[in-house]
């Protein structure tokens, strides 16, 4: 199998993101209006805030094909026991893959509570191992919405631990769901930087 099913960290299980992992009812209150704090939480994601129980499911279904083939690894990401609200779904995560190239683009999302716990950066590790130990890519690609301070600061915090760099803006970079043309800050690591910034591996 291309993706392992589950990845555990020190403080995080990561499952396969699927609807017998996942239930689709139980997501779409995380994903929608029903979720308090939503509106803060998707300000800067590539969707808004889910609409319909079918929209999750459809979803689902859609990373589910790209899992198949091979083009994203999607995880359900819920705290171990011992961190606060243990077991329960915190958000997800995963990498998006860009074969011809041979890159890995991670990507994140949190519910509002789960905030602040260092959560994205251990995330990152795990897919930044999974892209370069089981993956073999080239390169892991971070693109961060101009604005997003906060999702910056937690990005170079961990590329700069991996050995990565700033790139620079990309301007026009692409088109937010309410049609509003954005920018991203880049941030990169290499197979290389990461071998040499990681020990035994």
């Amino acid at each position: 199998m291309l993706f392992p099913e589950e990845i555990e960290t020190e403080r995080l299980h990561l499952r396969r993101f699927c609807h017998e992992t996942v239930d689709a009812f139980e997501y779409y209150e995380l994903c929608s209006h029903h979720e308090s704090g939503i509106e803060e939480v998707t300000e800067y994601l590539p969707w808004g805030p889910h609409n319909t129980v079918k929209e999750t499911a459809d979803y689902l279904s859609e990373l589910e094909s790209k899992w198949e083939d091979g083009t994203r690894a999607e995880y359900v990401i819920q705290p171990e026991e011992g961190e606060p609200g243990a077991g329960e779904i915190a958000g997800s995560g995963g990498l998006i893959i860009d074969w011809e190239t041979r890159t890995g683009k991670p990507a994140i999302w949190l519910r509002k509570q789960f905030w602040g716990n260092g959560y994205s950066g251990e995330r990152a590790d795990a897919m930044l191992e999974l892209a370069f130990e089981r993956l073999d890519l080239d390169l892991v690609a971070v693109p961060v919405q101009d604005g997003n301070d906060r999702s910056r600061a937690a990005v170079e915090k961990y590329i700069s631990a991996h050995g990565g760099q700033y790139d620079g803006v990309i301007r026009n970079s692409t088109v937010r769901p309410d049609g509003t043309i954005i920018a991203h800050h880049r941030y990169t690591v290499t197979q290389n930087q990461y071998r040499e910034s990681t020990p035994d591996t």
